[in-house]
């Protein structure tokens, strides 16, 4: 029966025995973690050989150019890590910057400079408007939203849908507001959503006419080659479909190995047109003298080329696809039948978005607490950490082990079943 349409007696008897289920779970006293999207142990082992890539035995420090990557140089990255993000990202070498450990940072770095100095050295920078502002589909990542808030940028909350965030209404605002400075993205198994960008929204990205010549698209895509099942999803280029408009100019695009390798030693990438390459580069050059250039080598050699990169994306795949499939399995059994939730099952990603009835994710997330399993906050998927309907929640299967997955969720339904009977009882 769906939980809508119990009287009130059924309401009550059925909220009574959830919350006596609830104080079974509690006097456990368990301690699991649901809360971001960190690989597991499991997953951190498969790059353990990249560590013996570049060692003192074979004394191959160099690059496939002749770079000795133990110097000094090499401000945007060496070519052989150039080369296999080129793949990666579906673009040229000479539109690829190589960083350090984390795309975060580059972002963070990309908002600095433009504030600091402005897109290109000709357009004004952004500390000089008396305000800017920020579009942000949501649900959406909560450390983009940070980054904002760090820089006093004035954020604009986009709804996003099936194919993407609404384009109709990032068009409307773009073209009439000037002080709208960017937009973030995650386009591909969307943080939390799992969505991936239709084409139709790509082109009309590609196709944006901004008042402010400085707009810009953060194109984070994080999960591009993150996929979970064997018939995936295709993100369309967003840089070749920018070429065709004209507004290349327009898109920086990020990605890490971050979840690929290990999370604290990966390698971060950005890629853009050449002219934003050159114009990044020369303000690189006060900053640093070139980033981590034996982990770049490291992970070149690991990997040897794209398809090395994709056979090792494969034994994620095994590692991560049944845990998504034993939060999945609870949700269709438990919460699907009551009606009292909406979710969706990604073809890739790190995350689950899960959506209670209206006014209920905070106390969802609270029993979960309480009873030892930790969630993202409620509204840390929506700027401000306002979500205005209280019903989204982030969840994060990855690093748990399958086991405690199962005992997890079984916290988590009996949270959605114990919230939204009392929600309902409310209005009976």
């Amino acid at each position: 029966m769906l939980m809508s349409e119990m009287n009130r007696e059924q309401l009550e008897n059925f909220l009574k025995d959830e919350r006596s289920q609830y104080e079974e779970y509690k006097s456990l006293g368990l301690d699991l973690n649901m809360a971001r999207g960190k690989p597991s142990s499991e997953q951190l082992d498969l790059a353990m050989k990249m560590l013996a890539a570049v060692n003192s035995y074979d004394k191959d420090y160099k690059a496939s150019d002749g770079t000795d990557c133990r110097n000094y140089g090499g401000l945007d990255g060496i070519i052989d890590a150039k080369n296999l993000f080129a793949s990666m990202l579906g673009v040229s070498a000479d539109e690829i910057i190589v960083c350090g450990n984390s795309s975060l940072n580059i972002m963070y770095d990309m908002i600095a400079r433009c504030i600091i100095f402005g897109v290109d050295g000709k357009q004004k920078p952004w500390k000089d408007y008396e305000k800017i502002k920020w579009l942000c589909p949501a649900p959406g990542y909560d450390r983009h939203f940070a980054i904002c808030e760090s820089f006093g940028i004035e954020m604009i909350t986009v709804p996003m849908n099936d194919e993407g965030p609404d384009m109709d209404m990032i068009e409307k605002l773009v073209e009439q507001d000037d002080t709208i400075k960017g937009i973030w993205c995650v386009p591909m198994y969307s943080n939390p959503t799992g969505i991936t960008y239709s084409d139709e929204v790509v082109r009309r990205f590609a196709a944006l006419k901004p008042k402010a010549k400085d707009f810009r698209i953060f194109w984070d895509n994080a999960y591009c080659i993150h996929h979970l099942t064997d018939k995936p999803d295709t993100l369309l280029n967003l840089l070749d479909e920018c070429k065709k408009n004209g507004t290349e100019d327009m898109v920086y695009m990020f990605a890490s190995t971050s979840k690929i390798t290990f999370a604290g030693g990966g390698v971060a990438v950005m890629a853009a047109s050449v002219k934003n390459v050159e114009y990044i580069k020369s303000l690189m050059t006060v900053q640093t003298i070139g980033y981590d250039k034996i982990n770049q080598l490291r992970h070149a050699k690991f990997f040897g080329n794209y398809y090395g990169l994709m056979s090792q994306m494969e034994k994620h795949r095994a590692i991560i696809a049944p845990k998504f499939d034993a939060v999945l399995d609870a949700l269709d059994s438990e919460i699907k039948p009551l009606g009292i939730g909406e979710y969706k099952r990604p073809n890739g990603g790190y995350f689950i978005s899960f959506n209670t009835i209206d006014g209920c994710a905070k106390k969802v997330v609270s029993l979960c607490r309480d009873a030892g399993v930790t969630l993202t906050d409620a509204g840390a998927t929506y700027p401000y950490g306002k979500d205005p309907h209280d019903s989204n929640i982030r969840i994060a299967p990855t690093l748990p082990p399958v086991d405690e997955l199962v005992s997890a969720m079984k916290i988590f339904v009996c949270a959605v079943k114990i919230a939204s009977a009392e929600k309902m009882l409310e209005s009976k």
